[in-house]
Order: structure tokens, then C-alpha cells, then sequence
């Protein structure tokens, strides 16, 4: 292996490393955020609500993200005359929705899989919904939830990769840059992408490990 062009072509790849990250983080945010939404929501006595969230999770885990992506970046902006604002946030807002449908279905999984003695147990104690809800269900399923959450964020890093699709210069940008101009350098030039995107998915791999030992402590079950 030539030392002397992995020198040149990592920090080349390194250039892309802040709008990955960045992409990353705000979908995240999202993403988590939508996930509760949805998944709350999908609990709802109001079937207005459920089916409406219960649209909005079907769509984005039935489609591609790829053509989510392409909608929001090149559709929506012709056919609504809505604009995003920049790449940036398509990619982001792309992403963030996707893996928030996915993370819904975790949310309402975990909430649904406390024990049902914990709920009896809190409306013996005269708990409103809720307070059954904040106090007992909630804490305990956001443990079974971390595991899955973790998982995701990994699938969310690797997702990341599509936003070069639309001309966001994150890590994959500057190595297809690279390749289209020495083909002869590609082997070596997607073998350090892979290697940089292992590198940062190192951190949540062990925070994803960190969940599971987490959620096999003091869930009760019954």
C-alpha cells in the first residue's frame, strides 16, 4: 500500500468530515424528535391523530431516501415553490424524517411492551394518565429504546452519504472528487472512505453497547 498516497488523499477526505458531522447531528435531532412525536401520537385515543402519524410513518419507511431526498431538494421546491433554503437542510430534513418514521415504531414498541401490572399498579394509585405516563411507562421504555436508538444512529452516519447526491461536500464529495480524476487510485481512495466512516461510527457502536447494558437494568416484566 503506498503511504505516500494515503498522505495525500486523507486529508483530502478530511475536508468533508464537518458537513458529515453536522449532517448527522441535526437529522439525529430530528429524527429523535419526530420519533417521539409520531410514536406518542400513535398511541392516541384520537384516531384523527393516529391515522394522520400513522400516514406520515408508512410513507417515509415505504419509499426510498434517495427519492425523499430528491423530492425535497428538486421537487418540492417546483412543483409548491417551497424552498429549503439550501442542500444542507434537504439532506437533513431527508434524513431526520426517514429514521423518525423508522424510530416511531420503536417508541410506540417499547411504551407498549412495559409490563401492563405497572399501568394497573399506577391507576391503583389514583395516577392520572399522565402521570402514569411520566412516572412509570415512560422511564422504563426509554431504556428498552436505547439499543434500537443507537442502531439507528449508525444507520443515520451511513445514511449521511447520500446527501453527495445533491452536491452537500461531505466525506463521500471529496472522494468521488478524487476518483474522477485518478481512476487508477479509487481501490485506495474508497477503502479510506470506508476507514474514516468506520472511525466515526467507533463512538456510537460503544454508546449503542452502553444502551443495551442500560436496558437490561431495571425494566420490570411480567
Amino acid at each position: 500500500m503506498n503511504i505516500s498516497a494515503i498522505i495525500d488523499i486523507f486529508p483530502q477526505l478530511l475536508k468533508g468530515l464537518g458537513v458529515t458531522v453536522t449532517v448527522l447531528i441535526a437529522s439525529a435531532l430530528i429524527a429523535y424528535l419526530m420519533a417521539f412525536i409520531a410514536g406518542l401520537c400513535r398511541l392516541s385515543n384520537h384516531i384523527v391523530i393516529r391515522k394522520v402519524t400513522g400516514f406520515y410513518v408508512e410513507v417515509f419507511r415505504g419509499t426510498s431516501l434517495i427519492v425523499q431526498l430528491f423530492w425535497l431538494y428538486y421537487a418540492i421546491p417546483m412543483l409548491f415553490g417551497i424552498q429549503l433554503g439550501s442542500n444542507w437542510w434537504a439532506g437533513v430534513i431527508a434524513i431526520g424524517l426517514n429514521y423518525g418514521a423508522y424510530l416511531s415504531e420503536v417508541v410506540r414498541g417499547s411504551i407498549q411492551s412495559v409490563a401492563k401490572g405497572q399501568t394497573e399498579a399506577a391507576i391503583a394509585l389514583n395516577m392520572s394518565r399522565f402521570q402514569r405516563m411520566r412516572l412509570i411507562i415512560f422511564p422504563q421504555a426509554v431504556r428498552m429504546m436505547l439499543p434500537e436508538f443507537g442502531n439507528y444512529t449508525i444507520q443515520m452516519l451511513k445514511g449521511t452519504a447520500l446527501v453527495s447526491l445533491i452536491g452537500l461536500k461531505d466525506v463521500l464529495y471529496y472522494g468521488d472528487i478524487m476518483r474522477s480524476t485518478n481512476l487508477s487510485q479509487a481501490p485506495l481512495i474508497y477503502l479510506l472512505v470506508l476507514v474514516l466512516y468506520f472511525i466515526l461510527a467507533l463512538p456510537l457502536i460503544w454508546l449503542t453497547r452502553k444502551g443495551e447494558s442500560i436496558s437490561k437494568k431495571g425494566v420490570a416484566s411480567g
